[in-house]
């Protein structure tokens, strides 16, 4: 655990160079979920799959308030952060996410809310959801059937429920994309969600699995992207490669004008100098691509390494010294002196 940065002259070089090649915000509002997925890693906290199991195992308590969440979200905003992206758990079951939604900061011309979701929860809130700031909601659909979704996540939920939430999401929002991990348990089913995507022209991103502590028990259900890229390629020819920017190196096929993402972990690549010497760089393929908030007052640049989570709790009154500190701990992990 690191105590905030005091930095009596700020470099704000290496936080808005991040901003700039289209960091995320990625802000959790917990780990509360009504479903377990087998993957979860719960934004570095314990994930649900994982409590539900062994009670013993809970994830940190909640340190943020409504107001704390809005002072932290505007002052990283205000410091240069442009995309911002909600998740939990699933946000939509948490009580602080009609609040702080609701709330959100006036989006500059370059600044952008995405929600996180399963989609169960989008129909119910459907109305207040309808007058938040929200640029896009990113469904996961990691499913389609009852049996998989079973399977995948733990629940006797049905599929028709996500499907549902979907096409009021579609009815909500301008922008609505699905994002599906490829495992042993959805192999036979990813194609169908293509279609599903493609019928409806929402972007879709197909995902290889990265591992982490938290999944490592079922590490064999992971499924390479080699077989979705072999078939997009027989639908068609417009495919590119992006590596520019952070995170993960992806393929992307437009098919009549949607685009599909395949996150191929042979594209990943680490960005920074605390990367050069990472003990889990085996292990992560992703690089730096998202400025992680949790729900009680953390901040970190990594998921895999809660030994580099800042906690600001006690800056929230202060947003200039927070702002500050974020960016000098950003500063610190570039460089690799963390």
């Amino acid at each position: 655990m690191h105590a905030p940065i005091a930095t009596p002259e700020v470099d704000w070089t290496a936080l808005r160079n991040f901003a700039a090649l289209r960091g995320q915000l990625r802000v959790s509002f917990g780990p509360r979920c009504n479903i377990a997925c087998w993957f979860c890693h719960n934004e570095g906290d314990v994930p649900p799959p994982v409590t539900r199991s062994d009670r013993a195992r809970q994830p940190r308590p909640r340190g943020l308030d409504v107001d704390g969440y809005l002072s932290l979200i505007t002052a990283l905003i205000e410091a240069g952060m442009k995309r911002v992206y909600f998740t939990g758990g699933e946000p939509l079951a948490s009580p602080l996410a009609r609040p702080v939604l609701e709330q959100l900061p006036e989006p500059g011309l370059d600044t952008s809310y995405t929600l996180i979701t399963n989609g169960t929860g989008i129909r119910t809130h459907r109305l207040w959801l309808s007058a938040t700031p929200l640029d896009k909601v990113k469904v996961s659909l990691h499913y389609f059937s009852d049996e998989s979704l079973r399977a995948i996540a733990g629940t006797r939920i049905g599929i028709n429920t996500v499907l549902d939430g979907i096409e009021v999401a579609r009815d909500i929002f301008e922008r609505v994309e699905l994002n599906t991990l490829l495992q042993k348990e959805n192999a036979h089913e990813v194609r169908q969600i293509l279609d599903f995507a493609l019928e409806r022209r929402m972007p879709v991103q197909f995902i290889e699995l990265v591992g982490t502590d938290f999944n490592d028990g079922r590490a064999s259900s992971a499924v390479s992207a080699d077989g979705m890229v072999a078939y997009l390629r027989t639908l068609t020819s417009d495919e590119h490669i992006e590596v520019a920017g952070v995170g993960q190196g992806r393929r992307v096929f437009r098919v009549d004008g949607v685009e599909i993402d395949v996150i191929h972990r042979n594209l990943g690549r680490h960005h920074v100098g605390q990367c050069g010497t990472c003990p889990l760089r085996m292990k992560c393929v992703e690089g730096f691509w998202a400025l992680r908030v949790d729900h009680d007052g953390g901040v970190q640049p990594c998921l895999l390494r809660e030994d580099l989570r800042m906690d600001v709790k006690e800056l929230l009154a202060d947003p200039t010294r927070l702002a500050e500190a974020v960016a000098g701990h950003i500063t610190a992990f570039t460089e690799g002196i963390l």
